[in-house]
C-alpha cells in the first residue's frame, strides 16, 4: 500500500481531480489547503536580505491518496500531467510506502 502527496497549484485542481476519475480504479482523495514557500525565500523563490525579509506564502493545496503498489505510476503520471504548467511552482508530487490502514466503518479492526 502506498501514499501520494502531491502539492499542486490551486487553478490546476479540477484539472486533476478529471485527470483522476478517468482513471479505472478512482483512487479517492483528500484535498488540503497548503500555504508555503518553494526552494529559497522571498518572491519568485529568489532571498530577499533585509531585518524583515517579507516572507510570501504561496496558496496551494495539498492532495492525498492511498492506493495500492500497482497503481502509483498511473496515479502519479495522472497528477503531473493534469498540474503541469512548465512554470515554476507546479508542484511535487511524493510516494510513500504505508505499513497499514485500519477502516474505522469496520470497526478498527486492520484489514
Amino acid at each position: 500500500m502506498k501514499r501520494i502527496e502531491a502539492v499542486i497549484q490551486r487553478h490546476r485542481l479540477s484539472k486533476i481531480v478529471s485527470a483522476l476519475h478517468a482513471l479505472p480504479h478512482f483512487p479517492g482523495f483528500t484535498v488540503f489547503d497548503a500555504h508555503g514557500q518553494g526552494q529559497g525565500h522571498g518572491s519568485g523563490g529568489h532571498y530577499v536580505a533585509g531585518e524583515d525579509p517579507g516572507l510570501l506564502y504561496h496558496e496551494r493545496c495539498a492532495l492525498v491518496i492511498f492506493c495500492e503498489d500497482n497503481e502509483v505510476d498511473e496515479i502519479a503520471r495522472a497528477i503531473t500531467s493534469a498540474a503541469h504548467t512548465g512554470n515554476r511552482g507546479d508542484g511535487i508530487v511524493v510516494v510513500s510506502e504505508v505499513g497499514s490502514i485500519v477502516r474505522v466503518r469496520e470497526g478498527g479492526h486492520a484489514p
